[in-house]
Parts: C-alpha cells; structure tokens; sequence
C-alpha cells in the first residue's frame, strides 16, 4: 500500500476514533439500547466510496476495536463488529449501483443492516429471540441516522472534489 493512501486511512481512522469517542458522551435521545446517531460512520461511508471496500472495512474494523478498547466497552465489541460488518457488506454490494448523488441511500440502508446485525448478535448472546420487540425503533432510528450520515459522506465527497482533492 503507498504511504500517501496508508497515511490517508490513518487519519480518517484517527477522525472516525475521535467522532465515535466524542459521542459516546452525548446522551441517547431515546432510551433505547442501541440507539445512536452513529456520526463515526460518515468516514467509513466515505471510505468505501472513495477507498474502496477493503480500506472502509480496514478503518471500520480499526475504529470498532480501538473505540471498544479506549471506551472500556469491550462488552460491546460483538454487537458493533455484527452491526458494521453487515453494513459494510451491503454498502459494498451497493457501492458499484448507487451514484455519488445517491450515497445517502446506501447510507440509510446501511444503518438499518447495521441495527439488524446488533439486534441478532444481542439475541444469539442473550438467548432472547423476545429482543426483536426492539426491531422497529431501531430500524427506524437506524435509517434516520443513515440518511443523516449519508448526507454528511454525501457532502464531504461533494466538498472535497470541488476543493481538487485527489483521492490516490
């Protein structure tokens, strides 16, 4: 890998980290687990459109586990590794169909795959298939966020082509 593109994933890496730990002091608005705005995941939509699937899935797998580790939430690892690797997959699938127009489509439809993967992983662990009661809040909390964060992609790619970014 050269080291401009390395020394690229690093720093979005870096912001990801800092996004997900800042927020993590932000309380939910809704008193439901797993509700979250997800704003770490603006860097890994815009990675995956602009790196490619495997540097996204390279910041995302970074961003999870550090965040776990500096967060004291290693508890939680197993939901977030289920949620981002659902999403990242189908934001994968996606990335060869949606335009740069688009990508707050991909988005919404990544943060419900994400709140799927969590609610499957949390009743695989719990034993408790009576967790999906959830389901609804958090498809629609995970869609808000996705078009929220897809926005965000979706203008920062926007911004930094009309800037003469060069994305190698």
């Amino acid at each position: 890998m050269k080291t401009k593109r390395l020394t690229r994933l690093a720093l979005l890496t870096a912001i990801a980290l800092t996004i997900f730990m800042v927020e993590l002091q932000i309380p939910s608005p809704i008193p439901v687990p797993g509700v979250k705005l997800g704003l770490s995941n603006i860097v890994t939509v815009y990675c995956v459109v602009v790196y490619g699937p495997w540097s996204g899935l390279a910041v995302l797998l970074c961003r999870v586990v550090l965040g776990a580790v500096f967060s004291g939430r290693i508890a939680a690892l197993a939901y977030s590794l289920a949620g981002g690797l659902l999403s990242w997959a189908l934001m994968c699938l996606l990335r060869k169909i949606v335009t740069e127009r688009q990508i707050w489509v991909m988005s919404i439809l990544g943060g419900l795959f994400h709140n799927i993967g969590q609610l499957f992983a949390a009743m695989v662990i719990t034993g408790t298939p009576s967790i999906a009661v959830y389901f609804p809040v958090l498809a629609l909390s995970g869609m808000a966020a996705g078009l929220f964060t897809g926005l965000c992609a979706q203008a920062l790619l926007s911004h930094m082509r009309r800037i003469g970014h060069d994305f190698e």
